[in-house]
């Protein structure tokens, strides 16, 4: 309101009360200018005008056109006062800098780090312990190894994307040092209708084990079944997944991934090293269509049988090219089950007992080859077959101390020629591992492995793994 406006009012209350006091009227333009703001210039003004209209209420006695005159120069005054006290607040409004714009929440706010080091200390009647122990984070010599130190980063990028890296560090059978991006792939956090894409570089979700990282296995070594259908490394490359969470009562979801099907990390299909599978020089085989990627679906579901015991089932299946001939292919099913009793009086999560299986079956085709052994030699067109099986068992008998049995058995068909990696061999396996805190563990284990034509071995590993920081919580 400006101050012209203000004047007239004051003028009206003048005229029909005209006994008021000069001390009522500075009060009204008082209260009324406080309401547009409160300035050191504004209040010093208003109480100078206070102070000249305050000098008391007029006399009852003084003639009513006196006091009119009075007030009217009064008032003649105080619109004066006030036009010039409305301009100088315009001036400072005018002059005032406009505040800021509020900021967006800034992005990237957080990130978690941790990690996470794993050290082992392995025995065996074997000598050579890359016979035995198949996997890349296994020991491969007696004695001390360092077979896995993981750095995991992640966080959240905005509002619509989460971040995750895991760099591994490890010594091989010789102490020299090995570094790797073992994956980095981004998750989506708010697309519609139960989505979820993933993207980047990542552990397929093909069964249980082929996604967790070895801190979070059952026992110190990955499973002979594992190492046959997906290597040392488990299956893992460069692309995109995409997931969708089903509406229903029980958790189900479906999810199909679409990946590179070459590198040291896809072993059944454009590996350098399938000569181990089919015993042939690997072909040299570019992308040149859509079907030359490598397709991973999997369907999972659980739900509980009761309120002490929870199941979870799941199918998957990986299909894509192979490098014995251009247009071999090879197929991989697996089946898996996790049934896990807790006691209705649990304390932190004890006592419990928990059975994990898994079975795949493989379906390699091999195209007629040339025998990486012999040049000489060509190698027929056949299919070959293999599958396995294994099945563990965890008892946690009191808080931080769990018992652990495994068994399990892999198989290969006969072909053209039997590679070490498709010949038949099981192994029994017991465990105990104690959990200071969760930050800690120290895992005593016994396998028994059984070698047709090459005889039993046995082998102690015992396992200290730590870690630091707050690390991200696995699947169920």
């Amino acid at each position: 309101m400006s101050g012209g406006i203000t004047a007239v009012s004051l003028r009206a209350h003048a005229f029909y009360l005209p006994r008021a006091s000069l001390g009522s009227v500075a009060s009204l333009a008082l209260g009324h200018w406080s309401q547009v703001a409160c300035t050191g210039v504004v209040m010093k003004t208003l109480l100078t005008l206070l102070v000249l209209t305050g000098v008391g209420s007029l006399s009852a006695q003084t003639p009513v056109d006196s006091i009119v005159r009075r007030q009217q120069r009064t008032l003649d005054s105080l619109t004066r006062a006030l036009d010039a006290m409305g301009a100088r607040l315009d001036s400072l409004s005018s002059a005032a800098p406009t505040p800021p714009a509020p900021s967006r929440p800034a992005t990237g706010a957080y990130m978690n780090a941790s990690f996470v080091g794993l050290t082992d200390f392995a025995w065996s009647t074997e000598r050579d312990l890359s016979g035995l122990f198949l996997g890349d984070h296994d020991p491969r010599v007696r004695g001390f190894s360092i077979p896995n130190g993981e750095l995991v980063l992640d966080g959240a990028v905005d509002p619509y994307f989460k971040g995750v890296a895991n760099i591994v560090y490890k010594l091989d059978q010789n102490g020299e040092t090995g570094v790797e991006l073992e994956e980095m792939y981004f998750l989506t956090s708010s697309l519609p209708h139960n989505l979820q894409l993933k993207g980047g570089q990542f552990f397929m979700e093909f069964g249980r084990q082929n996604a967790q990282h070895p801190h979070s296995w059952g026992f110190g070594d990955q499973t002979l079944v594992n190492a046959r259908m997906f290597g040392g490394e488990g299956l893992r490359s460069q692309g995109a997944r995409l997931s969708w969470l089903a509406p229903t009562r029980w958790y189900t979801e479906a999810m199909v991934t679409v990946a590179n099907s070459a590198g040291g990390t896809t072993a059944s299909f454009r590996s350098d090293e399938s000569a181990d599978i089919h015993g042939g020089e690997a072909l040299a085989r570019d992308v040149a269509r859509p079907k030359d990627l490598l397709i991973v679906p999997r369907l999972a579901t659980s739900f509980e049988l009761t309120n002490t015991q929870t199941v979870v089932l799941g199918a998957s299946g990986a299909f894509g090219p192979n490098n014995s001939g251009s247009e071999a292919r090879t197929s991989i099913a697996g089946g898996d089950v996790y049934w896990k009793w807790k006691s209705a009086r649990a304390h932190q999560g004890f006592p419990f007992v928990s059975v994990q299986a898994e079975a795949m079956t493989r379906r390699y085709g091999a195209d007629t080859r040339t025998s990486a052994e012999n040049l000489a030699l060509t190698l027929p067109k056949e299919t070959l077959h293999d599958r396995g099986i294994y099945v563990q068992a965890l008892y946690g008998i009191r808080p931080m101390l769990v018992l652990g049995l495994r068994g399990e058995a892999v198989h290969g068909d006969d072909g053209t020629i039997v590679t070490p990696l498709r010949g038949d061999r099981s192994r029994w396996s017991t465990n105990l591992t104690l959990y200071p805190t969760e930050f800690s563990k120290l895992r005593v284990q016994y396998n028994h492995d059984r070698r047709p034509g090459i005889g039993n071995d046995h082998s102690v590993l015992l396992q200290f793994e730590f870690l630091l920081g707050a690390h991200a919580a696995h699947k169920f």
